[in-house]
């Protein structure tokens, strides 16, 4: 006779053990307080759509997470859903008896009767035409209260001569963006000199992973799952005219498939997360007192 250490049914035990209690879901609504797992960044809501939550930290620090699970509410695990009553899409989780709170396109709140300021003598630079026409439609309302001005270089490689004849110090910055800043390219080569140039602690230059500017508005806005994948031999905006068919033969059919790309882009929610987050740190670098 032997003994069998495991028994002759291997699920005899099992409505023994303990059930695992899903995460209970809970509205955000204004002024929730909640921590994202995954970061440790804790905050109140200020804004919820259909997707996603902007929280702010007591330093009023804004990031945006998808709505969903892996934030804390009082140390409990929570699955934050839209607020009822409330559709996909809203500006805003107003609490009984408060008014809609006014936001940008960028998910800020609004001030009342916001006028622009004065400029201020910092600056921020992007690479081309299409990036400054993306920012201003997210943060222009941002960057006028702030007095921050936006201007275009036509091309990284023209930078260093900006840069000279601009001067930055560090009561005049400069907060340059940057397409297809990745390891091994010609943007993060240039990037580094700079950095480490005699524009130290006075120049930030920030980039996002993406060849091009366009493909920084999520696929889904245009009704596909990705974004063409285009073979290096071919120029990319034509080769991602020519994958949804349009016209690409002259610059005035590039000009017109961004206008059909950024007529698309709505607020920040449009947006992939890589740029969001470089553009809000170029705005708190330049505005700093």
């Amino acid at each position: 006779m032997t003994f069998d250490r495991y028994g002759s049914d291997v699920l005899a035990d099992f409505n023994r053990r303990p059930v695992r209690t899903p995460p209970a879901k809970l509205e955000a609504t204004l002024d929730l307080v909640v921590e994202d797992v995954g970061t440790d960044f804790c905050g109140s809501v200020t804004f919820v759509d259909g997707k996603t939550v902007q929280l702010e930290d007591r330093h009023g620090k804004r990031r945006t997470f998808p709505l969903g699970g892996g934030f804390l509410h009082e140390g409990k695990p929570v699955i934050l859903v839209v607020p009822s009553g409330r559709a996909s899409g809203a500006s805003g989780a107003a609490g009984a008896g408060r008014p809609p709170v006014k936001r940008t396109a960028s998910g800020s709140v609004k001030a009342p009767d916001a006028r622009a300021r004065v400029a201020l003598p910092s600056r921020i630079f992007v690479e081309g035409r299409h990036d400054a026409e993306l920012v201003e439609k997210v943060w222009g309302d941002d960057l006028r209260a702030e007095g921050v001005v936006v201007e275009y270089l036509e091309g990284v490689d023209h930078l260093d001569e900006v840069l000279r004849e601009f001067a930055p110090t560090s009561k005049r910055r400069v907060g340059v963006l940057v397409d297809h800043l990745v390891s091994g390219s010609k943007e993060s080569r240039i990037a580094e000199q700079v950095m480490k140039g005699k524009y130290s602690g006075a120049v930030l230059i920030v980039g996002h992973p993406y060849i091009d500017v366009w493909q920084a508005v999520k696929p889904e806005r245009l009704g596909i799952a990705a974004w063409p994948v285009v073979p290096r031999s071919v120029e990319w905006k034509h080769g991602i005219c020519e994958a949804f068919g349009w016209p690409h033969a002259e610059q005035a059919d590039i000009a017109a498939a961004w206008r059909r790309i950024l007529g698309r882009v709505r607020s920040y929610t449009d947006l992939e997360p890589e740029l969001l987050g470089r553009v809000e740190q170029l705005i708190d670098f330049v505005t700093i007192e």
